[in-house]
């Protein structure tokens, strides 16, 4: 059983950074493939971004590739989204996963999920 919880949401203006926080309980995180998606109103739930069980082979979504980045760091239970450059159609809610897939990129890969955190970006 894994549980997800995101933090670090808020409003800003474009061309502004956030960071959101994934933290996770449970013990299997380490043996899990971590992924951010998002939903926008009105909008099917997207992949953002995804990284492996040890922290390697990182994968981005066209859409966000070169501005956000996605860590983690297994001693502290925690995936991390660092986004960059933000513009106002990353507006969205996003959610961070737990998958048993090595480098999942579709929501019916991951099993866990956590609740959202908004972001918001001003034009």
């Amino acid at each position: 059983q894994v549980q997800l919880v995101e933090s670090g949401g808020g409003l800003v203006q474009a061309g502004n950074s956030l960071r959101l926080s994934c933290a996770a309980s449970g013990r299997t995180f380490n043996n899990r493939a971590m992924g951010w998606f998002r939903q926008a109103p009105g909008k099917e739930r997207e992949f953002v971004a995804t990284i492996r069980w040890n922290g390697g082979n990182p994968y981005y979504a066209d859409s966000v590739k070169g501005r956000f980045t996605i860590s983690r760091d297994n001693p502290k239970n925690t995936v991390y989204l660092q986004m960059n450059s933000l513009k106002p159609e990353d507006t969205a809610v996003y959610y961070c996963a737990a998958s048993p897939v090595i480098v999942p990129r579709r929501t019916y890969e991951y099993d866990y999920w956590g609740q959202g955190t908004q972001v918001t970006v001003s034009s």
